[in-house]
């Protein structure tokens, strides 16, 4: 497909070849971006279980509310209103694997 060719790629959904490289190479980014991320979460999930471990050795409880609470406003505070749905997810996954 020729830069002047108005066909889309259906990979892409570019209507050229410059823009269909150019979204084949940010996809990439995306995609190590994501591995990033999750490798990232899997992290944090293990040090939660450090934390809940330990909280629950010593007589606490597995689950801070207030601290939740703390990460969620923090979310939120970056991110707005999806932020807060993200951090929700976010500590889902983290609580309870002790």
């Amino acid at each position: 497909m020729s830069s002047s060719t108005t066909a889309t790629d259906t990979t892409t959904g570019a209507h050229t070849d410059e823009a269909a490289a150019l979204i084949g190479g940010a996809r990439e980014r995306i995609d190590a971006l994501d591995d990033r991320i999750i490798g990232l979460v899997q992290e944090r999930m293990a040090v939660s279980a450090v934390i809940q471990e330990a909280r629950i050795t010593s007589g606490g409880r597995r689950v801070n509310l207030s601290r939740e609470t703390a990460v969620l406003g923090h979310y939120r505070d970056a991110l707005g209103k999806p932020g807060t749905a993200l951090a929700m997810t976010l500590l889902e996954l983290c609580r309870g694997r002790v």
